[in-house]
């Protein structure tokens, strides 16, 4: 029995640390990252910190080294919290401007109606519109899952709504870049990007993946949910992106990225427990499909293989009929 408890007492001290090593590691990164001194300043901010902590340790024994890794924590922690989301930056032209939506009877109308073309070398043609859509003809509600480079593991998911001859509003939760700004994993663990709902027509956002952007693949299907919930989807998506438009957040790449944030938004015992593909979410199709909501008239391999669009897109790269022409031939429509 005392051999049991060794054991125990030992995994615990590890659990223990490993948690205190990870804890201390991302607060490093907080530093470097969010303090006001980018680069260079940030760096020796987080030195210094990092060297306090260590000179504390060695100066005390036992709890009370505890007690100031608690306090070098919440040293960093409380002016972290502090330091608050904008929609006022100098953005990048993709992210300039936040969309909004005004349902007045059967009519929702969108300000900010992201509508780009682009050059052949992928750089955006700004156009940005006040667009209508009848919600009588909202019928069906489709899903996009889009990879870049060879990896399957992670990806990004846009869920569109076809409003008949209305056309499609699809919306594409993004981090949002400043000007210059790149993209990063570990920079995305803290405040550095906030969180963007971009409403735009499906010849912009999908076509600026399957056509202009390098070694990106796009798959398309249509989810098999009754008309109900896919009014109910919608409305939870025009809630979330005025909620955005007037309480910007911060993006981050494990609880408010372009898929948990999804989840959360929706508020129905129809928000499923969560499942390790909410994270990995370039499985989220399976996922969808183990829930039966894709088409099931064969294998899932089979129907992934027939939802590639990016061939049919580069056949019909026209932004008036580009909705229309990936749709022919996929499963399910």
């Amino acid at each position: 029995m005392s051999r049991f408890k060794s054991i125990l007492r030992l995994l615990g001290s590890c659990i223990f640390w490993s948690i205190l090593f990870l804890a201390t590691a991302w607060t490093f990164g907080a530093i470097y990252f969010d303090a006001p001194f980018p680069g260079v300043g940030n760096l020796c901010l987080a030195l210094l910190w990092l060297v306090g902590l260590i000179f504390g340790f060695l100066r005390v024994r036992g709890k009370k080294r505890l007690l100031v890794w608690v306090g070098a924590f919440l040293l960093v922690m409380i002016p972290w919290l502090f330091k608050k989301p904008q929609n006022t930056r100098e953005w990048a032209p993709e992210f300039a401007r936040v969309s909004s939506a005004v349902i007045n009877g059967d009519l929702v109308t969108f300000t900010n109606f992201r509508y780009f073309d682009y050059h052949a070398d992928g750089s955006p043609i700004e156009k940005w519109e006040t667009r209508s859509f009848h919600l009588s003809k909202l019928r069906h509600m489709d899903f996009f899952m889009t990879y870049w480079g060879t990896g399957r593991l992670v990806g990004h998911p846009i869920f569109s709504f076809d409003f008949g001859d209305d056309g499609h509003v699809a919306f594409s939760i993004e981090s949002r870049r400043e000007k210059g700004e790149v993209y990063g994993l570990i920079s995305g663990l803290y405040k550095q990007f906030e969180l963007l709902y971009i409403v735009s027509d499906e010849s912009d956002v999908i076509r600026s993946r399957t056509n202009f952007r390098k070694d990106e693949n796009v798959y398309l299907y249509r989810l098999h949910i009754k008309e109900t919930t896919t009014r109910l989807r919608f409305s939870e998506y025009v809630e979330s992106l005025n909620r955005r438009a007037s309480e910007p957040a911060w993006y981050n790449v494990v609880t408010a990225n372009c898929t948990t944030a999804v989840r959360g938004q929706i508020t129905t015992r129809e928000r499923h427990s969560l499942d390790w593909r909410i994270l990995a979410n370039g499985k989220l199709d399976e996922l969808l499909n183990e829930r039966g909501i894709l088409d099931k008239s064969m294998p899932f391999p089979e129907l992934k293989a027939k939802s590639h669009i990016n061939q049919v897109a580069h056949e019909h790269p026209e932004p008036e009929k580009f909705s229309e022409v990936i749709r022919q031939g996929v499963p399910g429509f």
